[in-house]
């Protein structure tokens, strides 16, 4: 196979295994609690306390996937343009 066909290739099973990925586990751990739902402190000897709740994803510790996210927008515009 040539390099450009071999690229392509990989290109393609990527996408397929994120489009996949995406149907199965819409939701993935939120980035800034890690999936905990709130943030970790240290208090003055240094153990770790529970924090404030996370503002990112309202304590929920989940996040929706961009890839998701955006067969989402489609879906709902082909659905608002089909009316």
């Amino acid at each position: 196979m040539t390099p450009i066909a071999l690229t392509i290739a990989c290109l393609l099973v990527v996408t397929l295994g994120y489009a996949g990925m995406c149907a199965a586990a819409p939701f993935g751990p939120c980035r800034t609690c890690r999936g905990f739902g709130f943030e970790m402190k240290t208090d003055r000897k240094g153990r770790l306390m529970r924090g404030k709740n996370c503002r990112r994803c309202k304590a929920t510790g989940r996040r929706i996937r961009i890839g998701r996210w955006i067969f989402n927008r489609a879906q709902r515009l082909y659905r608002e343009g089909t009316r």
